[in-house]
Order: C-alpha cells, then sequence, then structure tokens
C-alpha cells in the first residue's frame, strides 16, 4: 500500500457513501448555495454562543449524512476530524452528542482530507466497517479567535480570506456505490519565513505544491491522470503563487485543470477579499459541490489537496513565523462504482 515516502495507494478503494454539508448565510448567499444539504439564516443557530453554534453545524452535518446512506447512527464505529477553535471543542462537544468513537485531528484548514486520508487507511486495512470524517468552522468563532471579534468591524487588507461557516462530513465504507478514495498523500510542514496572519494563501501555496509533487513521483503519474486537481483554500493569492510554481517546478497543468474551494464557494461581488478560507471550506466545498458533479459525470477523477498554516494566536504573539502544511487525497468514480 505504500508508495515512496510518503504516499498510500488503496487496494480496496473506501468509498464515500454519502456526505453532509450544513452551511451559515453568507454561505447561502454564495455561488454553491444548492449544493448544501442545510443551509442557516443566521449566524448563531438558535445558540447563546458563536461556539456552540460551531457544534451545531458539525452535529447537523454528521446527521444528514448517516440519513441519507440509511444506515443506524450505532453502525458508525468511528469518527475523525477537527476544527481551528482552541483543543478542538466544538467537535469534540458534538461527539459528545452523537456518541460515536472519536479520534480527534488538528490539521487547521487541511484537517478534511487529513481525515479522510486517514479514514481510508482504516477502511482499507478492515479496521471499520463504517466510519465518518469531515471538518468544520465558524466565521465569528474563529475571527475572534485568530484575530478581531467581527463586532469591531477591523479593517483587513486584501490579502485576507473569508472563513466560511460551515461543516462538510463523508461516509466511508469498505462496500457500496459511490465516489472511491484510491490514495493519499501525508503532507510535509512547510515554513518559508512568512508572519502575516493575514496572507494565509500566499504561506500555503509552497506546501500544496511541494505534496502535489510528491504525489505524482511517488504514484508515477502525470497532472493529466486527473480531471481536476483542487487546492483548500488558497484564495485567488495563494492560487495564482501554487500555479506559478508548478510551472517553475516543470509540472505542466493548466488553468482549468488547477482549481481552488477557496474560489469556488462565493459569488462574484461578496466581499471575501482574496477568498474563502477555514477547515469548513475544502470540506463544504469537496463534500458538497465537488462530489455532485463527480456523480453528475462531469469528471471521473480529481485530486483534493487541502491545506492548512499551522499557527496559533499565542506563537504569532511571540513572532513565530508561519508553518504550512497541505494533504492530498485522490477521489475517483465513473459511474458504476
Amino acid at each position: 500500500m505504500l508508495k515512496g515516502h510518503r504516499t498510500w495507494e488503496f487496494v480496496q478503494k473506501p468509498v464515500i457513501l454519502s456526505t453532509g454539508t450544513v452551511g451559515g448565510p453568507f454561505e447561502g448567499n454564495g455561488a454553491i448555495a444548492e449544493d448544501f444539504d442545510l443551509l442557516h439564516s443566521d449566524l448563531w443557530l438558535n445558540q447563546d454562543s458563536y461556539e456552540k453554534a460551531h457544534r451545531v453545524l458539525l452535529e447537523e452535518a454528521c446527521q444528514r449524512a448517516i440519513e441519507k446512506a440509511q444506515i443506524q447512527q450505532e453502525q458508525v464505529q468511528f469518527f475523525l476530524g477537527g476544527d481551528l477553535i482552541n483543543q478542538i471543542t466544538p467537535t469534540s462537544f458534538a461527539l459528545r452528542t452523537l456518541e460515536i468513537p472519536y479520534l480527534g485531528l488538528f490539521g487547521a484548514c487541511s484537517t478534511s482530507m487529513e481525515g479522510l486520508a486517514l479514514a481510508a487507511f482504516i477502511v482499507n486495512a478492515k479496521g471499520a466497517d463504517y466510519l465518518l470524517t469531515g471538518a468544520s468552522s465558524h466565521n465569528a468563532a474563529v475571527e475572534k479567535q485568530f484575530r478581531y471579534p467581527t463586532e469591531y468591524g477591523g479593517q483587513k487588507p486584501p490579502t485576507a480570506q473569508w472563513t466560511v461557516t460551515g461543516a462538510g462530513v463523508a461516509l466511508l465504507s469498505d462496500s457500496g456505490e459511490g465516489p472511491r478514495v484510491t490514495s493519499a498523500t501525508v503532507g510535509r510542514v512547510i515554513d518559508m519565513g512568512l508572519t502575516d496572519p493575514f496572507n494565509m494563501g500566499g504561506a500555503m501555496a509552497p506546501a500544496a505544491v511541494d505534496t502535489i509533487e510528491s504525489h505524482l513521483k511517488e504514484r508515477g503519474i502525470q497532472p493529466s491522470y486527473y480531471d481536476l486537481i483542487v487546492t483548500g483554500d488558497l484564495g485567488h493569492i495563494g492560487h495564482e503563487i501554487a500555479f506559478d510554481l508548478l510551472k517553475k517546478h516543470g509540472i505542466q497543468i493548466s488553468e482549468e485543470q488547477f482549481q481552488d474551494c477557496g474560489m469556488m464557494i462565493y459569488r462574484e461581488g461578496q466581499p471575501v477579499l482574496a477568498g474563502a478560507s477555514g477547515a469548513g471550506c475544502s470540506a463544504t466545498v469537496v463534500y458538497g459541490h465537488l462530489l455532485n458533479r463527480m456523480k453528475k459525470g462531469e469528471f471521473k477523477r480529481m485530486l483534493v489537496v487541502a491545506t492548512g498554516a499551522l499557527l496559533s494566536p499565542v506563537s504569532f504573539q511571540q513572532g513565530e513565523t508561519i508553518p504550512c502544511i497541505a494533504h492530498a487525497v485522490s477521489i475517483e468514480f465513473d459511474g458504476r462504482q
């Protein structure tokens, strides 16, 4: 199953039986609103704090995925996932409610594909019959922790990105019908010395390129093998940097083939500056919009490269630079699987 130094090829090709995606009001006005299973009209979700609302997003996404797969919640053996809040408490508290055996993960905004890679590994090794994995974020909760509470109305530079309010999960099994997880490449921590927390796309782009390059080399394939190579949340600035770096590294990829979740989720004209970000960004776009397109036959093979900036408010205040990571997972579907 191990190919090269850090790539797994899954012989059993675990199946994504179903998904669940939940979003907030800003996402409901976005470009892919129809691909969410549930959209809320306000950020509070009938809770008395944004962090509690964050928890509800994930609970609802998990419940939707289980319902769509037509199984009982008790049949799900494990949940793998996380978020951006201190000690991933929204995820932990959601799993307190769901009562599913739980492995908490923190990969910042790369958590969605970190979880999918590990979930596929477990299912491929016959470690579970049904397994949930996913990630979530909440704009107001994340902004409060990493920057300023939104009520302050703080000004942001053009390089900043808008944190997605959303949760996306996938239910995996070793049998059934649906898109299949065929491989994964685990990312390395890449730190280019950037210190600006308002330029996450620029900081994360080299990590995305490093993982893509390793994935192609270790699998012995060309970029043309995939119909779509999509990064997690580089936004307009990081996406452009990554595209230039790929060309400099001799990786031939077209602009149409190379896309970014952070550039897909919102409409032109929404005030998101450089694009979307957050652990819920790639989770909702992949498990909603992109898998829906794949099931419609628009493409058969995609490589999802979720990117994450591994900083904290404390590390930033102590003058640390921003280490970044990217995890890649390939998903394939030919309509007959």
